[in-house]
């Protein structure tokens, strides 16, 4: 079974720094494409940013430029580096992974902009 779990959340200040983790495991991490989604408070689940299996990263126009995701095959996780946070970036994010018809969520970590 194949589960997923992420870490990382927290309380920030506008204009700080966080990384999210996601470790993955029970299948075959490489062949998934692995994205981060989030719920902002009274939203609907959005997508955040992917990195394909084969390596090729996209990110939704509100976060380009400020975060990155990126993936370590060999520890099975996906990672999204978020700088210059804002106050509209509080939300839980969700790591995702995903292959034909197999997808697979994570049960997210909040993260709190806030001064």
């Amino acid at each position: 079974q194949v589960q997923l779990v992420e870490s990382g959340g927290g309380l920030v200040q506008p204009g700080g720094s966080l990384t999210l983790s996601c470790v993955v495991s029970g299948g075959i991490f490489s062949i998934y494409r692995k994205s981060w989604y989030r719920q902002r408070p009274g939203k609907q689940r959005e997508w955040v940013a992917e990195v394909t299996s084969g390596g090729n990263t996209n990110y939704a126009d509100s976060v380009k430029g400020r975060f990155t995701i990126s993936r370590d095959n060999a520890k099975n996780s996906v990672y999204l580096q978020m700088n210059s946070l804002k106050h509209e970036d509080t939300a839980i994010y969700y790591c995702n992974a995903a292959y034909a018809v197999q997808n697979y969520w994570g049960r997210g970590t909040q993260v709190t902009v806030s001064s």
